[in-house]
């Protein structure tokens, strides 16, 4: 893997989180890199499903032909949307890269930054979802939080004010 980097871009299938997935692939990838999509999704109790055996640890990596399949993804509980999937099936054929996906169940904050140091990257990119100064020190910013405690470059691409 000699010059290739492993650029994580967190997701949660948003548009902020899409318009930060299209700023790496515009800016950051290049051929050959390797692309790791995390999401973190709430803990709760799960009678069944892939997250029992992995709510501690994360998922395994799951490749881009796996999560694009609704089947794979149901057993996770998780649901991509089809323009997420069509720009990452566009750009793994066009650069020629490495696709995958880790799910972490828990604090976003937290599992961010533990998939930084664990997996591990090279950089990261995140969304911001725009939140006033109120609703952030009331929710808290995951993006703040990672650029803070995050132990790689992070990148916070923002969503303008005109944009849904």
């Amino acid at each position: 893997m000699a010059g290739e980097k492993i650029v994580g871009v967190a997701v949660d299938f948003s548009s902020c989180s899409r318009k930060a997935l299209k700023w790496a692939t515009d800016n950051i990838i290049r051929d050959g890199d390797h692309l790791v999509l995390i999401t973190v999704q709430p803990e709760g109790y799960y009678e069944d499903g892939e997250m029992q055996l992995w709510e501690v640890t994360g998922s395994p990596m799951i490749p881009l032909a796996e999560f694009s399949d609704p089947v794979i993804m149901k057993k996770y509980k998780m649901k991509p949307d089809p323009e997420t999937l069509d720009l990452l099936n566009t750009v793994a054929r066009q650069k020629e890269i490495v696709v995958v996906l880790k799910i972490y169940w828990g604090d976003a904050r937290e599992k961010i930054c533990e998939a930084i140091d664990k997996i591990p990257l090279s950089c990261l990119v995140i969304g911001n979802r725009g939140l006033g100064k109120i609703k952030r020190a009331i929710m808290g910013s995951v993006s703040t939080f990672v650029v803070n405690n995050g132990s790689c470059p992070v990148t916070v691409v923002k969503q303008s004010d005109h944009e849904p």
